[in-house]
């Protein structure tokens, strides 16, 4: 599974690239991309608002929208719509796969060499985007299912 360098890392990073692109740091700018980095979970906007709201109740879902799509639009953050009509937000940009359990509805990061599948069949293509999911029950999930099942004499 992949993970992510230290938080102030990856945060440090992304304030640089905002200052790079003349992006004001507002408060709340800064704590959506703070959530970000904190929670590698892949959140979606909705999970967001109700990380941060109790910290920031002036911070709207707009704002948090907005922010989003200038992540996205700079390239800071990845957008990923591996469920339904739910779009969820990825702070590690680089190449990688993903697992969505059924279960508990967690996304993991898994590392997968991207570059070698967008070769062969797909040479003389032009790719622009690389996104790779799996989906199925995590260990976690199975664990539990298995302990369930069992039957206490």
């Amino acid at each position: 599974m992949i993970g992510c360098d230290p938080m102030n890392s990856r945060y440090s990073r992304a304030t640089q690239q905002l200052k790079k692109h003349n992006i004001r740091l507002s408060n709340r700018r800064l704590k959506v991309l703070e959530c970000l980095c904190n929670k590698l979970d892949h959140p979606t906007a909705d999970q967001i608002f109700v990380n941060l709201h109790k910290e920031v109740p002036s911070l709207s879902k707009t704002t948090i929208y907005n922010t989003l799509h200038t992540l996205v639009e700079i390239g800071l953050v990845r957008t990923l719509n591996i469920e339904a009509n739910k779009t969820r937000y990825d702070i590690i940009t680089e190449d990688h796969g993903h697992f969505g359990c059924q279960t508990c509805g967690r996304i993991f990061n898994v590392n997968i060499e991207l570059e070698s599948l967008a070769k062969g069949e797909l040479s003389g293509f032009n790719i622009w985007e690389r996104n790779l999911y799996f989906k199925g029950i995590c260990q976690k999930c199975l664990l539990n299912k298995n302990k369930n099942r069992e039957v206490v004499y």
